[in-house]
C-alpha cells in the first residue's frame, strides 16, 4: 500500500518482445503503407503483321527488235596441255594461240552542220524543192532553209532577167483580191533575186506605199504630180526600205480627185504611158520590171494603167464573187486593145486566199484553170495570216517573215513569172 492508500503498483516485468519505435514526441509511428497486391502487366494484343507489297515493276519502253536474232556460237577455249610429241621429234608440240577475229572499225554516220545545210539549199538548181536530208530534218532547218532561199543572200538564187522591160498592170476592179498584196510581195521576191524593179502606186488608198515603208502623206512628191503637173518620175522615186533594187513612185490623198481632173486634160488616157516611157529612157535604164497597181475600179486612173503596159496580171480570190465582175474587166481590156494599145494582153493570173480545207476554193481554181488554162500560174497564195500582219509594219511578206507559207507562194509566183518572161522574151 501506498502512502495514501493506493494499492502499490505491480511490478512490471519486461516484455522478452523487441519494443515499437516510438515516433518523435512519443506519438505512435505511422503505419507502414498497404501495397497493392502484385498483378502480372496487362498483355497488349498482338499487331497484325501486314506482309509488305510487291515492288512495282516498271514496263520497258524499249523498241523490240523483231528481227530474228544471230545465233551465237560460242567456241570451246583451247587446252593449254602440250600435245604429245610424236615418235622422232624434238619435243612436246604445244597448242597455237587463238587468234581473234579482226573487228571493223565503227563509221558513225556524219550529220551535215547547219550552214552546209543552207548552202546545199542554195546550191540547188531554181524552183527545186528543199533538200530533206535524212537525220536532221527539223522543223527549224527547213523553216531556215526557206528563209535564206526567198532572202536570197549574195545573189546565188537569181531569177533569169527578161531580154527586154517588161511593164505589168496589176488590175481587178474587184476590191479585196489582193491586188496591192501581190503587188508588193511580187515587186519584193523579185527584186530580191536580181532584178530592178519599179512599182508604181495607181490607187488613191496608197496601200502598196504602205507596204514598202515609203512615206506618203499629204504634201509629198507622188504619181499625182506625175499625171498632173508633168513632173518626172525621176523627182518623185523612192527607195524601198530594206529591199535593194526596189522603187516605188507613192500615191497620196490627192489622187482621189485625179479622174476628175483629168477629164480636160487633152490625151489624158496616155498621161502615164509618156512618164514611164521617159523615166525608162533616163535614169531608169536599167529597170527589168515595171509593176502598176490600180484601184478597184475601171476608171481613168486604170485606164491609163492599161494603155501604158503590153502585160496584164489578174488576181482571183478564190471565192464566187470575184468571178462575177471578171467578164466586165476582160471586156475593158478587148477595148482597149482595139482602141487605144493593141499589144495589150492578159498574161498572168493569180489565184489568192486559196483555202484548202473548202470545196469552195476547189472548184473556184479548177473553173478559172478551165477556162484560161495556162495563163494561170500553178502556184496558189494561201490565206495567212503573216501575209496581213506584214504591212503594219511597212514590209512584205518576204521581208516581214520569210520562212512562212505566205512568203514562199509568193516567191515561186515570182519565179514563174520570171522564168515565162525570159522564155517569152528569148528570140
Amino acid at each position: 500500500m501506498t502512502g495514501i492508500g493506493w494499492p502499490d503498483d505491480e511490478p512490471q516485468t519486461p516484455s522478452p518482445e523487441t519494443p515499437e519505435p516510438q515516433g518523435p514526441l512519443g506519438w505512435p509511428p505511422d503505419p507502414s503503407p498497404i501495397e497493392p497486391p502484385h498483378e502480372p502487366p496487362a498483355q497488349l494484343p498482338p499487331v497484325p503483321v501486314v506482309d509488305s507489297p510487291p515492288e512495282a515493276t516498271v514496263p520497258d519502253y524499249r523498241p523490240i527488235d523483231l528481227a530474228p536474232a544471230a545465233s551465237v556460237v560460242t567456241a570451246e577455249p583451247a587446252s593449254a596441255e602440250p600435245v604429245p610429241a610424236e615418235p622422232g621429234s624434238a619435243g612436246p608440240v604445244l597448242p597455237a594461240e587463238p587468234v581473234e577475229p579482226p573487228v571493223a572499225p565503227v563509221v558513225e554516220a556524219r550529220v551535215p552542220e547547219p550552214v552546209e545545210r543552207i548552202r546545199a539549199v542554195l546550191r540547188d538548181e531554181p524552183g527545186a524543192s528543199l533538200p530533206r536530208l535524212e537525220g536532221d530534218d527539223t522543223p527549224i532547218g527547213v523553216a531556215a532553209a526557206a528563209a535564206v532561199r526567198v532572202l536570197n543572200p549574195g545573189g546565188r538564187d537569181d531569177f533569169p532577167r527578161p531580154a527586154r522591160r517588161r511593164i505589168l498592170t496589176i488590175a481587178n476592179q474587184k476590191g479585196g483580191v489582193g491586188k496591192t498584196t501581190s503587188t508588193v510581195n511580187l515587186a519584193a521576191a523579185l527584186a530580191l533575186h536580181g532584178a530592178q524593179v519599179l512599182v508604181i502606186d495607181l490607187d488613191p488608198q496608197g496601200n502598196a506605199s504602205t507596204g514598202m515603208g515609203v512615206d506618203h502623206h499629204a504634201g509629198v512628191p507622188s504619181i499625182y504630180d506625175v499625171l498632173l503637173d508633168d513632173v518626172p518620175i525621176a523627182d518623185v522615186v523612192q527607195r524601198a526600205e530594206g529591199v535593194p533594187r526596189l522603187r516605188c513612185v507613192p500615191a497620196t490623198i490627192d489622187l482621189a480627185g485625179a479622174e476628175i481632173e483629168l477629164v480636160s486634160i487633152v490625151a489624158r488616157e496616155s498621161r502615164l504611158q509618156r512618164a514611164i516611157a521617159a523615166y525608162c529612157d533616163g535614169p531608169g535604164s536599167d529597170v527589168d520590171y515595171v509593176l502598176v497597181d490600180c484601184p478597184p475600179s475601171l476608171g481613168l486612173l486604170t485606164l491609163n494603167a492599161m494603155v501604158a503596159t503590153e502585160e496584164v496580171l489578174i488576181p482571183i480570190q478564190c471565192e464566187y464573187y470575184a468571178l462575177e465582175g471578171l467578164g466586165q474587166l476582160l471586156k475593158t481590156i478587148e477595148l482597149v486593145r482595139a482602141n487605144l494599145n493593141p499589144k495589150l494582153s492578159v498574161s498572168t493570173i493569180l489565184l489568192t486566199m486559196y483555202d484548202a480545207r473548202t470545196k469552195l476554193a476547189d472548184q473556184v481554181a479548177n473553173e478559172v484553170r478551165s477556162h484560161f488554162g495556162d495563163t494561170v500560174l500553178a502556184t496558189t497564195i494561201p490565206r495567212s495570216v503573216r501575209v496581213s500582219e506584214a504591212p503594219g509594219y511597212g514590209q512584205s511578206v518576204v521581208t516581214y517573215d520569210p520562212g512562212s507559207r505566205g512568203s514562199i507562194a509568193y516567191l515561186e509566183a515570182a519565179r514563174e513569172i520570171a522564168v515565162r518572161g525570159a522564155e517569152r522574151t528569148t528570140p
